[in-house]
């Protein structure tokens, strides 16, 4: 059975990206697709490597009813564009870092998520770090809409084997 594989990347991999894992996630779950479509996040910086989500993170993932309290920043290597179908940046500076370290014949595995939320109206998930709790919200709004999107576009994938 074909599986697809994907990781969402953003800077420090403790905002944007681990909330667009624990979003994307739970529609996975939700579609019965668990066993199908692997999920990981990871950061184009290293400065948070081993910490937790941005607690303001949590907290409005939580309200939504998303656990993003198990998942660890980590950096993305070199394996990872080996290792996954899709390497889904938050942003246009994300998408030019992944492309500097992507090797050759890799390049259509990465894109920007928000390509796949073509309704929203954005390019880029929004960051919200230097903002208050209301840029979390965005956030989580952004990534169900792209993240609905992109379910959608594997689900046809899946379906053509």
């Amino acid at each position: 059975m074909k599986t697809v594989s994907i990781c969402f990347v953003c800077l420090g991999n403790i905002c944007r990206s681990p909330t667009a894992e624990a979003v994307m996630r739970a529609q996975v779950e939700a579609a019965g697709l668990t066993e199908r479509i692997l999920i990981d996040s990871a950061g184009t910086g290293n400065w948070h490597v081993g910490t937790a989500p941005d607690e303001r993170a949590q907290r409005a993932g939580r309200l939504r009813g998303y656990d993003l309290s198990p998942l660890r920043a980590r950096q993305v290597a070199a394996l990872d564009f080996d290792r996954f179908d899709f390497l889904l940046a938050m942003d246009e500076a994300n998408l030019r870092n992944l492309q500097k370290i992507c090797p050759p014949g890799r390049r259509e595995r990465v894109r920007l998520l928000m390509a796949f939320a073509p309704e929203g109206g954005s390019r880029e998930v929004a960051d919200p770090y230097f903002g208050g709790g209301e840029g979390f919200e965005v956030v989580l709004d952004q990534c169900e809409a792209a993240c609905r999107g992109l379910l959608a576009y594997l689900q046809a994938q899946l379906a053509q084997e």
